[in-house]
């Protein structure tokens, strides 16, 4: 076990270049796009995941590792379970947070804002683009419910692969589909010496007149 001491001795110095807001894209999705692009070209495993946070409608928090897989001017968009613990507390609160952490390049980038339902049409695109383990794993999977055992996961995939033995097209089941997270703020956040960080926060105005802060480290 680790203890307490040595936790508290563990540290990584941050030498990053200065980031200021000249250093910025035009807009917040322009610069997410970015650093994912540089993320990716460092070799980082998942640049494109991302921690999502929710919380119920008593307050209680939870997240999880997903992965964007869209991102533009609208907002960033990820796909899932309609009937996971995630999407009970979105169809309830309908808001998250959601965090990119590079640690390899001291650099993490928060959201938060509003969230809605992908069309059936942009959910079928996706889908259609997914491995067929992985469409077969998303029937047969009762993501989030209590299983007795490994077992009882493995003979559900294996039903599903009967089922669909010699469809070479399987539809996308009626309870998976993507979510679109609409940012009101979006922090771009890089390590610098002496824990000085830079903070650089886009905020969303009337109108989505987006303005540029920075904060405190």
């Amino acid at each position: 076990m680790t203890d307490a001491p040595a936790l508290a001795r563990m540290r990584t110095d941050y030498t990053s270049r200065p980031f200021d807001v000249e250093d910025l894209a035009p807009s917040w999705h322009e610069q997410l796009a970015r650093w994912l692009e540089e993320a990716r070209e460092a070799g980082l495993a998942e640049p494109n995941a991302m921690v999502l946070a929710t919380a119920d409608p008593d307050g209680a928090p939870s997240s999880r590792t997903v992965l964007c897989k869209g991102l533009d001017a609208g907002g960033l968009v990820f796909y899932t379970n309609y009937t996971s613990s995630k999407s009970h507390d979105l169809n309830r609160t309908r808001v998250a947070a959601a965090t990119f952490p590079w640690y390899d390049l001291h650099r993490q980038v928060q959201l938060s804002g509003r969230v809605e339902r992908c069309s059936d049409a942009q959910s079928d695109a996706y889908w259609s683009l997914r491995p067929r383990g992985a469409q077969l794993g998303a029937w047969a999977s009762a993501q989030s419910t209590v299983v007795a055992g490994r077992n009882v996961l493995d003979q559900a995939l294996a039903g599903i692969a009967s089922r669909f033995d010699g469809v070479d097209e399987i539809p996308r089941p009626p309870h998976w589909g993507g979510w679109r997270v609409v940012p009101w703020q979006v922090e771009f956040w890089q390590g610098r010496e002496d824990r000085m960080h830079d903070r650089l926060r886009f905020d969303a105005g009337r109108d989505d007149n987006w303005s540029v802060r920075r904060l405190a480290p």
